[in-house]
């Protein structure tokens, strides 16, 4: 690693496959019938031929890291394209329980700046998604930034495209909402923190668990989610059918234990951005080892947990710490990377 300056009846269990390798385990071409097929064989989602960038700014400042992760990134996969934005709105709880307002305001301004063609925010929440942005005044926040807002709750059932998944942990594959899916340009955007539901940790991987239905949709995939050994494993595969063009992690406020909601709070003063899932997951984690976290956190490898390792082995993203090049805004930037860097490939 471097770096530089309609409801649907519960369908039948059925035995799992065994596990694919990441050679195995990929997008068929297109939706057939309603339903998007995974497990051709023959080749990677992703070419790992490529290093994977992760932009570090050391700020406290939400509004300046967002513009300076950008900007240090220095890509531009929005331009003239229709994005659609997916916050961490699980809950209403205060950052990083949830995506803060001012992060999400500057990160709507800077894709304006970049050119974006139309932003809409969509989002699939724990309890009812409209409570939820009614009580963090998203709503308004969003009309007065000119962004649409997609509630996935209101997506009708033929919108929650069904995933054939032979060979992943879930029981009969499971369903993602279509606008992401369809989505021309996909900007996701997270927090930095422990997850003590199973999960261990809550960033860009986790984030997209809210792509997924919950009961009150007619489906049952939450509970059979939290209720598998495999959940760690399970969260990595529903990120297979898509892929965000950008990722952008608040790590101003973290958990360094607890979460989702709620957790021992630590001020991270960092923000993190990259194309790929799995690298600034990882880069994520050496910032609570750094920080000092939980056991689950501290005594094992960062691509030894589950989620980065089932993430690489479905080829979505770098595969060990020397597939990332980490790139500091500035030189206290730099002196982070450094931490981090050692962070990345310590137990």
């Amino acid at each position: 690693m471097a770096f530089k300056e309609d409801a649907i009846a519960d369908l039948p269990y059925q035995p799992k496959l065994p596990p694919v390798s990441r050679r195995e385990f990929i997008r068929c071409a297109g939706i057939v019938g309603g339903t998007l097929l995974l497990g051709c064989r023959g080749g990677l989602s992703m070419n790992r031929d490529q290093i994977s960038r992760v932009a570090v700014v050391h700020t406290e400042d939400r509004r300046q890291g967002v513009a300076r992760a950008l900007d240090t990134l220095g890509i531009n996969p929005v331009k003239n394209k229709n994005v659609l934005i997916k916050p961490n709105f699980n809950t209403a709880d205060a950052v990083p329980g949830s995506t803060h307002n001012d992060t999400l305001a500057a990160l709507v301004a800077e894709l304006w700046k970049m050119g974006a063609a139309t932003i809409t925010l969509g989002e699939r929440s724990y309890p009812l998604t409209q409570e939820v942005m009614q009580a963090k005044g998203v709503v308004p926040l969003m009309e007065k930034l000119d962004v649409k807002i997609d509630d996935f709750d209101r997506l009708p059932a033929r919108d929650w495209v069904k995933v054939d998944a032979p060979g992943s942990h879930w029981q009969d594959g499971f369903r993602i909402a279509r606008p992401v899916l369809e989505s021309e340009c996909l900007v996701s955007t997270g927090c930095l923190k422990t997850h003590q539901f199973g999960g261990v940790f809550t960033m860009a991987l986790k984030l997209h668990v809210g792509v997924v239905p919950t009961t009150r949709h007619g489906f049952h995939y939450m509970s059979e989610l939290h209720a598998s050994p495999h959940q760690r494993k399970m969260i990595a595969e529903i990120n297979a059918p898509f892929a965000p063009a950008l990722v952008v992690m608040d790590g101003v406020d973290v958990f360094v234990d607890g979460g989702p909601m709620t957790g021992k709070r630590a001020r991270g003063n960092i923000f993190l951005a990259a194309t790929d899932r799995v690298a600034i997951d990882a880069v994520g984690l050496a910032v609570l080892k750094d920080l000092g976290s939980n056991a689950q956190i501290m005594n094992r490898a960062v691509f030894a947990q589950e989620q980065i390792a089932r993430a690489v082995e479905l080829g979505l993203g770098a595969a060990s710490p020397d597939e990332i090049e980490l790139v500091a805004a500035d030189a206290q930037s730099r002196a982070r990377c450094g931490r981090l860097a050692a962070a990345l490939t310590v137990g």
